[in-house]
């Protein structure tokens, strides 16, 4: 009972990440695209999705010789992928009996040799998977492996950007709704929340936001406040070489 309850917890989390990245019923995308073309050139298969596990569907945010946009979850191997510490490689459908009976096997598209490689997010999170597919037994070698991986982790990456662009952009939006102004101390630059407490431009959008910040010093402040160094680099850059 305890494993059933913490299964159903996990993968309420999951879900949840899931649905952060606000992707599910987009259109295609060509980061995508390239890595599923990548992955069938790559293992030679004529199969190759990017699916994303939702509660009900395994849903399809690209894909390489399959026409369907999603399948039910129940038929879904992928559902069995994302419950793997591994990749999961079945080489022949037929004789797996988790499988064998399965619509996708029996009809179309016929899988008999299926790998997947789930997309776990920095939480640990399996969102769904990068999976290659063909119609006739098979395997992959370390080579193809390797690279499988580095192809699944790209997507996150990915994904992990999409996230933070949408947040920004309502951290924007949530700039733009309080009546188009947001107070500003003119004199330490700090700016009024919703609740009248003064903050910090990084703390406020931080906390509306998941977006971190990286420093660096802009052109005109590295003239203000560090001229010997701007000189150096000055010197430096056109000295005749010796």
């Amino acid at each position: 009972m305890k494993n059933l309850i913490n299964e159903k917890d996990e993968e309420g989390r999951r879900l949840k990440a899931l649905a952060e990245y606000r992707i599910l019923g987009t259109e295609p995308e060509s980061c995508y695209d390239d890595i599923t073309q990548i992955a069938a050139r790559t293992c030679h298969v004529p199969i190759s999705l990017m699916t994303l596990v939702d509660k009900d569907r395994q849903w399809f945010k690209s894909k390489v010789g399959f026409q369907k946009n999603e399948t039910k979850r129940d038929w879904s191997f992928c559902t069995h992928a994302i419950k793997e510490n591994q990749p999961l490689v079945i080489q022949d459908a037929f004789l797996d009996k988790r499988f064998v009976d399965n619509p996708l096997v029996t009809g179309d598209p016929k899988i008999r040799f299926y790998a997947g490689f789930p997309l776990k997010n920095n939480d640990g999170n399996k969102l769904g998977t990068l999976c290659v597919i063909d119609r006739k037994p098979g395997s992959l070698n370390e080579e193809q492996c390797s690279i499988m991986v580095l192809l699944a982790k790209q997507i996150v990456s990915f994904l992990e950007l999409r996230k933070r662009s949408l947040n920004l952009l309502d951290a924007l939006s949530h700039l733009h709704h309080q009546e188009g102004i947001l107070s500003v101390c003119s004199y330490c630059r700090e700016v009024r929340n919703k609740d009248g407490d003064w903050q910090h431009i990084e703390k406020y959008l931080a906390n509306v936001s998941d977006i971190r910040f990286s420093h660096g010093v802009c052109d005109s402040c590295m003239e203000r406040h560090f001229p010997d160094v701007v000189e150096a680099w000055n010197k430096n850059e056109y000295m005749p070489s010796s």
